[in-house]
């Protein structure tokens, strides 16, 4: 019998499937049938390209719920996360289907001659996908891969591979060919590694942390590989004195809380103008304490487990370590309440006034835990939101429009918004800039990260 990965709820530490772990082998025969299928995906008529992946869109639609109690089960978020999350896969593929016939060359005015560009296909596309939003990252690649008609070996979180199985059976029952898209589970540093080096793959499309993000690229590099790399975040929330601070208040634990704060733009940094500090602090602590943690299943929650007791632990660490400070631990300012029992809790955390040299104001903590640190003007608010390796997303919180551009336009990040602690639209592209990243998913901006532009001179002259 082949080895096979246990796969355990957060929720209730119960064992809920047990998955292959994919090897070399097995990756390699993978990466040959999308080489093989390659050619026929390709010479597919654009239309009944988009065809096939509307069909997917809607098989996705048809088994929505069956997806999300999936998601939930395996990943520890609450049903309704789950629910939006794959709401957003069918968006994803019925945008990218859209797409199919609209990523257009063009033709460039020169003498002697026409010249014009044409978008070809990488070839066969490895995506590795993390475990905090397996179903919805994994859409974000496939959509753009099949639209511009590549072939694509998924290789899932070890730890979170349920939701990528499913969604490559569903898109073969929608009448995608074999080999088109294709999930092999298995460890990152057998599957991953053995895609970031195949001289097969054309490319890798990799979202996880900086440091892994970093060995995916050295690996890479050795074929030359096409490389997108969505990492790790360290997103400040700044909310001017100006601000709607209730507004700003009430809308902060969703921005580091949801999906238990085990996302790259969750906004674990909040930076406010120190005159409105203890005001805002007050706020907080109301929302906090009306965050609900519990049974990811029931509908009314808003925050489920960490991943993994390996997981909690880590992020348990960061006040455990008494965050770099001076003379030891730090108490928390709020602290939200958690199930008794089974299951991976941590409890939504403030810790306020926090010093933004404490480890846990400069890494990413992935974690339910928020610093919320004061400044004095908005010049102070730009170093401090900008005293980071990371530049992934963050929120600007003021009534001052011309305030918010100027903000906008200082911070370095990829992804920001004003008034809101929005990040992901499918519509828009997404993603980050210094140690966060490079390329841009979604969007139409993601179809040029699967495609290659080509230019042809075509003489007139006699």
């Amino acid at each position: 019998m082949s080895p096979a990965t246990r796969i355990i709820n957060p929720a209730t530490e119960q064992v809920i499937a047990e998955v292959p772990i994919g090897g070399v082998e097995e990756t390699d025969e993978a990466v040959a049938r999308a080489l093989a299928a390659g050619p026929a995906w390709q010479a597919v008529a654009p239309a009944d390209r988009a065809r096939l992946m509307r069909r997917f869109a809607a098989q996705v639609e048809e088994h929505a719920e069956e997806l999300a109690q999936l998601e939930t089960a395996n990943v520890g978020k609450p049903i309704a996360e789950s629910r939006d999350e794959v709401g957003m896969v069918a968006e994803v593929l019925y945008f990218y289907a859209g797409a199919v016939d609209k990523h257009r060359g063009a033709t460039v005015p020169v003498s002697g001659g026409v010249d014009m560009t044409f978008h070809e296909p990488l070839g066969v596309v490895g995506a590795i996908i993390p475990w905090n939003f397996p179903v919805a990252i994994t859409s974000w690649k496939v959509g753009p891969a099949l639209a511009t008609g590549n072939t694509i070996v998924v290789k899932p979180a070890e730890i979170t591979p349920l939701s990528a199985v499913r969604l490559a059976e569903l898109a073969l029952d929608a009448g995608l060919p074999e080999g088109v898209l294709q999930v092999v589970t298995g460890k990152g540093s057998v599957v991953g590694t053995r895609l970031a080096e195949h001289p097969d793959v054309a490319k890798i499309a990799f979202t996880g942390s900086t440091e892994v993000g970093r060995e995916v690229m050295a690996r890479a590099s050795g074929t030359i590989k096409r490389v997108t790399l969505e990492l790790g975040g360290k997103s400040a929330s700044v909310v001017f004195a100006d601000a709607d601070l209730a507004k700003a208040a009430a809308s902060a634990p969703g921005g580091v809380f949801s999906n238990g704060g085990q996302d790259c733009c969750a906004r674990s940094r909040i930076l406010v103008q120190r005159s409105v500090l203890d005001e805002f602090l007050d706020l907080l602590a109301d929302a906090v304490l009306a965050w609900t943690v519990g049974d990811p299943t029931d509908p009314d929650s808003k925050m489920g487990p960490m991943v993994t007791a390996a997981h909690r632990g880590v992020v348990a660490g960061f006040l455990d370590e008494g965050m770099g400070a001076p003379g030891g631990p730090v108490s928390a300012h709020t602290t939200g309440a958690v199930p008794d029992g089974p299951g991976f809790w941590y409890p939504p955390t403030v810790v306020a006034p926090a010093d933004p040299d404490w480890r846990m104001a400069r890494e990413e903590i992935f974690g339910p835990i928020v610093a919320v640190i004061p400044f004095e003007d908005e010049a102070d608010a730009v170093r401090l939101a900008n005293d980071t390796p990371f530049g992934l997303s963050g929120s600007i919180w003021t009534r001052d429009s011309a305030r918010s551009l100027r903000m906008a336009r200082a911070i370095h990040a990829g992804n920001l918004s004003v008034n809101s602690n929005s990040s992901v639209r499918v519509q828009t592209s997404f993603g980050g800039m210094k140690q966060s990243g490079f390329g841009r998913e979604l969007g139409l901006e993601a179809l040029s990260s699967y495609s290659e532009v080509k230019n042809v001179f075509v003489s007139t002259v006699d």
